[in-house]
């Protein structure tokens, strides 16, 4: 298990000025109650240790100009990894969560546990080489994984729909621990994308938030107090199993019947243009060249960009009920920001403004409260920035 992160006032101070940076003596002093002279120590060691850096001089208030201080960037690096349904993305970042590499690859019938920890190993050391960076600066992997997951002891419980085989109580801190030597750890994917996206706009404050991810399934994470809200339980996709039609359709036996996964997913929109098909409804040219079973939701961004008018009806349709799912959360919670992401999202413009219009009227108090909505700065890279922050917030330094 992981033990508890209590962090040193070293920790502490240098995630100040990770965070806030550069920042002078003064302002980290009005920030702590720590004395003149602890602090003055405590900065010549961490920049003797090379963990931060005397940046710059500040402006003067009639004295001599303050020094001010910065983490550095290439004091180490962490890798982090996104393993999702459709593809994994591998990136290298400094100590800055800087991005320095980065690549993404599909997952196909394939890329079996065993089989990813040797491909994202392998790139691992060639992203190492191609930078001139020793593996022993690497401070650590954070994974981001679809799941139900036990986060504690890294392993990958027993997620649906992926292509490949294998995918089981897969042990997979303890598969890279093996290969590379390097520490390992696991978190929701969603739970990770909402922490990279909140780091990107961290100069906007906002402590409470929500992310919904709209893709195969529907994933969320809450933010309460600038800290992820974790359940007993990993029951990744739930948030898909909001009843919003008491006497609708269910999306596989699993599910609930009216649940919003059966309106607002891909699978859903996959599955109704499937059976419009099958019942012989005349479908635009794009979609009537395929067998109802290759109707996919690439056809279908095709058949929505061409503006038929089935395909559009269809998108907008989901993206109202989505628009219903999420103004039930936002009464739930009462979140400053709301990030959306996923394919849907990212691939259909439309669907993010006719959800957002929905959402607001449903939106209890709307206008008088009303949060902010973003699509995120991060975008596919929000999930592999937030294991690799995961790792750097679990950093520990000797005092």
């Amino acid at each position: 298990m992981n033990p508890p992160n209590i962090p040193s006032m070293k920790k502490l101070v240098y995630n100040r000025i990770a965070e806030y940076g550069p920042l002078s003596k003064a302002e980290l002093l009005s920030a702590f109650q720590i004395t003149s002279s602890t602090l003055t120590r405590m900065l010549e060691d961490m920049v003797s240790e090379k963990l931060i850096q005397a940046a710059s001089l500040g402006t003067s208030s009639g004295g001599r100009r303050p020094i001010l201080y910065r983490i550095n960037p290439d004091y180490g690096y962490i890798f982090g990894l996104e393993i999702s349904r459709f593809s994994s993305t591998l990136g290298l970042f400094d100590m800055a969560l800087n991005p320095k590499s980065s690549i993404r690859w599909r997952m196909d019938e394939t890329m079996t546990p065993e089989w990813l920890v040797d491909h994202a190993a392998r790139h691992m050391k060639s992203i190492l080489k191609d930078h001139g960076i020793d593996s022993s600066r690497v401070m650590g992997i954070g994974i981001g994984a679809v799941g139900p997951l036990d986060r504690d002891n890294g392993i990958i419980l027993d997620p649906l729909h992926f292509p490949a085989s294998g995918w089981r109580n897969v042990a997979i801190c303890r598969l890279f621990e093996e290969e590379t030597g390097w520490k390992t750890r696991l978190e929701n994917g969603a739970n990770a994308a909402l922490l990279g996206e909140i780091w990107s706009m961290r100069d906007q404050g906002a402590q409470h938030a929500l992310y919904i991810h709209a893709g195969v399934s529907l994933r969320s994470a809450i933010m309460s107090h600038g800290r992820i809200v974790h359940g007993s339980v990993d029951t990744e996709g739930s948030v898909g199993q909001m009843i919003i039609q008491t006497d609708g359709p269910r999306l596989s036996a699993s599910g609930n019947y009216g649940a919003l996964e059966a309106f607002a997913s891909i699978r859903a929109l996959e599955k109704k243009a499937q059976s419009q098909a099958q019942a012989g409804r005349n479908l635009e040219p794009v979609l009537r060249g395929l067998t109802p079973d290759r109707i996919d939701f690439s056809a279908l961004l095709q058949a929505l960009e061409s503006e038929d008018p089935f395909t559009r009806e269809l998108f907008d349709q989901s993206a109202v009920y989505f628009g219903v799912g999420l103004a039930n959360l936002i009464n739930t919670f009462h979140p400053e920001i709301v990030i959306l992401g996923g394919p849907l999202i990212s691939r259909n413009a439309l669907y993010f403004d006719r959800a957002i219009e929905i959402a607001k009227k449903n939106i209890f108090y709307f206008p008088k409260y009303e949060p902010l909505f973003s699509k995120g700065s991060l975008k596919e890279d929000a999930v592999i920035t937030g294991s690799a922050l995961e790792v750097w917030q679990s950093l520990s330094f000797q005092e």
